[in-house]
């Protein structure tokens, strides 16, 4: 896997993935950027929330339930001091489904913690994660 960042202009990058993506950052007013596309630690934060949806989609599909829908919201915290890591990470799941199965919603979202989701695993070694679920019936 593979990244490049390239410098635009003002404090605004452009990342070329190595799959030929473009993902734009800039940076807050206050320091020297337009406020124009996220910030990085941003897209860490959806680059996570993202790993763990995929999971727990494909975990559910992968059970045979009927899962219609699934949304993660994350709030983070992040440290006073350089380095500002995340210290504290709540990611709030809401999946839709017809019939399922809270152990198996559950489960999926245990797999994806502990087994599948790098991202969230690997940001897991500096912030206390939290994970919560909502399961909503689809019409």
């Amino acid at each position: 896997m593979e990244c490049t960042i390239r410098w635009s202009d003002g404090m605004s990058f452009i990342a070329e993935t190595g799959s030929g993506h473009l993902v734009a950052m800039d940076g807050a007013p206050d320091a020297g950027g337009r406020n124009l596309a996220p910030r990085p630690m941003e897209l860490m934060l959806a680059g996570a929330g993202g790993c763990t949806a995929f999971d727990v989609v494909l975990i559910l599909k992968r059970g045979r339930h009927d899962v219609r829908g699934c949304s993660v919201r994350l709030e983070a915290e992040r440290a006073d001091t350089d380095p500002k890591v995340f210290t504290r990470i709540r990611f709030i799941y809401t999946v839709t489904g017809r019939n399922l199965k809270r152990e198996a919603v559950e489960r999926a979202i245990h797999l994806s913690a502990e087994k599948y989701c790098s991202a969230s695993i690997m940001l897991g070694k500096t912030a206390e994660i939290i994970h919560e679920c909502e399961i909503a019936e689809a019409d």
